[in-house]
């Protein structure tokens, strides 16, 4: 038999001599535990089954348990020698709460030997929130070894106690679910809340100099965080972008946000366009190392990723081009390092396409529709949709036949640049020379007229008598005119300044419905309604036409304004006087029916683009871009300087020329400024009073 066993009176001795040698490492102990160390705490003790019942004093007392008696928990002892056979201590004696709790947990599955698995064995007990990772190791040896290689244990064994450890993230030892459990903390749906206990914290953001803003706030905004909150499951959370126990930082090449290993992380779940983009001039470049080459968050976002169809992200129809795109494209110092033109871009925002991008419209081509999303391709690649042979294709997609009969010339043109086509120049150079010099006349000529009448006074007349001047149709012709005429010139400016405080109340619909396009179209129908009227009245009634022969200028208009000059500046006392029309009128008349016919013109072939894709040259549409453009200034200047001067602040006919609203006209003033016209009008009233000549017989 063995030691200890054999002979009682050699276990009283032995226990004799214990009682007064304790080990060193059992002092702080219980002394009742002395008795049970002075077999236990040899070495070679074992049972009759050759196990090892070897308790270590030292450990026992640096144990959790080293205020416990034995007999606390070995409760069927009772005195010595005990039984042969001892039952299991059952931890639930003291620990009911945690004993609940385990059978549930995913370490339930360890029976009676789930709580000294964890807690290092009976007699060296630890306390979980001290358990170092190595426990978790005992089973989960994979996962600890990819933790220790991750940033998080970099700083935990930098001394960091923030840093997490496994209950960190798995929760608490005695509760932990599987994965696949709802409740779990790393569940998908609850992984946000667990890495946002220490990513969502602003203070702790700070301490440990975490460059992102509110990452996990800007997560669950995202698509895929609102994506998992509604229980898709195959939506991407935290640990399948970041990993799980192998958390890296970015910087770091095992990382799986390391700008060169984000394509393949992505991947995992878009692998189609994982594929498309590794062929992609983009990823062809991110191949050979090219770092300034865009991976999936430069152009998606990082956290705060959302479907192209939401305003805000960063590749909706409104903001790809401007915002993504030409973030890179635009750039100086990306376009020097790696020899990219700067034109494309600002052309593309100067034309139409990027004139109404910019304005909010969903619809209209941007960089995208043209260049594709992720298989972006160089335009000498045959399999581009912008090289040579797919260009017409490409354009067809919303302009069916466009290019049918001419190539489709350049599409990304500035002006003054070398791929200006000739036409559009020669337009641009009239136009900057027309409208300074059109406008200079304007502002001298009413700028001295206006001074000349402030400076040289005089009481005014006011009878209150006034004169037919404008008949009811020519007053419909010029209400539709000026019902039109200010919406053309709001509604197009807008498309051309969207960015400004006053355009956004007209362009605000446009990411929703083409308000202020339709307006436009609408507009300018009502403009050559109002013409249309205007011929068709002319035509009907032969009486209104002598304007027509009124109006044609002739030499004396000439000698008109050498004379309203020459007087003004006080050359002469004599003012001219003139007809049914002055020279200004004339001019404005004319220069109105010029401006309708070009305005009207280039509007269809803007507005039916199709028909003019596809029966025209492209450099066509840009003519009538440039035309259209500069003939509004022009025209809008015009009615600005010139109309309104003469019908409101002229200070002969001020506050205002009611004509225009009851046809009658000042009677003073048209005896001051053309009284010839006057006696004509009073000679027609008294024709028209007097009675019929009664016929003889």
């Amino acid at each position: 038999m063995k030691k200890g066993i054999i002979l009682l009176p050699a276990i009283v001795l032995a226990l004799f001599v214990c009682a007064f040698s304790a080990p060193s490492g059992a002092r702080g102990l219980p002394q009742k535990n002395d008795a049970c160390l002075a077999c236990h705490g040899e070495k070679e003790m074992k049972s009759e089954s050759g196990k090892s019942i070897f308790v270590d004093p030292a450990k026992l007392s640096a144990s959790k348990h080293a205020g416990v008696a034995c007999q606390n928990c070995h409760t069927d002892i009772k005195d010595y020698p005990h039984p042969k056979k001892i039952a299991r201590p059952q931890c639930a004696t003291c620990h009911a709460g945690a004993a609940a709790s385990v059978p549930k947990s995913v370490h339930g599955a360890l029976g009676a030997e789930s709580c000294s698995n964890c807690h290092n064995g009976a007699h060296e007990v630890q306390k979980a929130g001290r358990l170092p990772t190595k426990e978790c190791a005992t089973c989960h040896a994979d996962e600890v070894a990819q933790y220790q290689q991750s940033v998080h244990a970099k700083f935990r064994s930098a001394g960091d106690a923030e840093a997490p450890v496994c209950l960190s993230c798995h929760g608490p030892a005695h509760k932990i679910v599987p994965r696949s459990d709802a409740s779990s903390m790393v569940a998908k749906k609850n992984l946000p809340g667990t890495c946002g206990a220490c990513h969502a914290n602003p203070e702790f953001l700070a301490r440990h100099q975490i460059p992102y803003a509110r990452p996990v706030e800007a997560y669950k905004r995202s698509w895929h965080g609102r994506q998992i909150e509604a229980g898709n499951l195959k939506a991407a959370s935290c640990s399948d972008c970041h990993g799980s126990h192998a958390i890296y930082g970015p910087q770091n090449a095992r990382s799986k946000t390391n700008h060169w290993n984000v394509p393949a992380t992505c991947g995992a779940c878009h692998a189609e366009i994982e594929k498309a983009y590794d062929a992609s001039v983009h990823g062809a470049a991110v191949a050979r190392g090219v770092r300034g080459a865009p991976v999936c968050t430069d152009c998606h976002g990082e956290h705060t990723i959302l479907a192209p169809s939401e305003p805000q992200s960063l590749v909706n129809p409104a903001r790809v081009s401007s915002v993504t795109c030409g973030h890179c494209h635009s750039d100086e110092r990306l376009a020097a390092r790696y020899n990219l033109p700067l034109d494309k871009v600002p052309a593309f925002q100067d034309s139409f396409h990027g004139l109404a991008n910019r304005a909010g419209s969903q619809t209209v081509a941007n960089c995208a529709s043209c260049h594709g999303v992720h298989n972006i391709l160089a335009s000498s690649d045959p399999r581009s949709m912008v090289s040579p042979q797919n260009i017409a294709a490409t354009c067809g997609a919303c302009h069916p036949g466009a290019g049918e009969r001419f190539a489709i010339g350049r599409v990304h043109v500035l002006p003054e640049t070398a791929a200006e086509h000739p036409v559009v120049r020669f337009v641009r150079v009239a136009y900057w020379w027309l409208i300074p010099l059109t406008v200079g006349f304007m502002l001298l000529h009413n700028g001295l007229d206006f001074f000349a009448k402030m400076a040289r006074g005089g009481p005014r007349i006011h009878t209150g008598e006034e004169v037919p001047r404008m008949n009811l149709h020519f007053r419909i012709a010029h209400w539709l005119t000026v019902l039109s005429f200010p919406t053309l010139v709001l509604t197009g400016f807008a498309l051309k300044f969207s960015e400004s405080w006053w355009a956004a109340p007209v362009v605000q619909w446009e990411g929703q419905m083409t308000v202020r396009a339709t307006t436009h179209r609408i507009a300018g129908v009502v403009l050559i309604a109002s013409v249309v009227y205007h011929v068709g009245h002319l035509i009907w009634r032969k009486r209104d036409r002598i304007i027509l022969w009124r109006l044609i200028p002739d030499i004396k208009d000439v000698t008109d304004l050498l004379g309203v000059i020459r007087y003004n500046l006080g050359l002469t006392d004599e003012r001219p006087r003139f007809g049914m029309f002055s020279y200004a009128e004339k001019i404005e008349y004319l220069a109105y029916m010029w401006g309708t016919v070009v305005m009207v013109s280039t509007g269809f072939l803007l507005w039916f683009e199709n028909f003019t894709l596809r029966n025209f040259p492209k450099w066509v549409t840009d003519a009538a871009t440039a035309v259209h453009y500069y003939e509004a200034i022009l025209a809008s200047l015009s009615i600005l300087i010139w109309h309104f001067y003469m019908t409101i602040f002229d200070p002969d006919v001020y506050p205002m020329d009611k004509a225009w609203w009851n046809g009658k006209a000042s009677a003073d003033h048209l005896k001051h400024t053309r009284p010839e016209y006057y006696m004509e009008i009073v000679s027609k009233q008294s024709e028209e009073k007097a009675p019929p000549e009664k016929k003889s017989g």
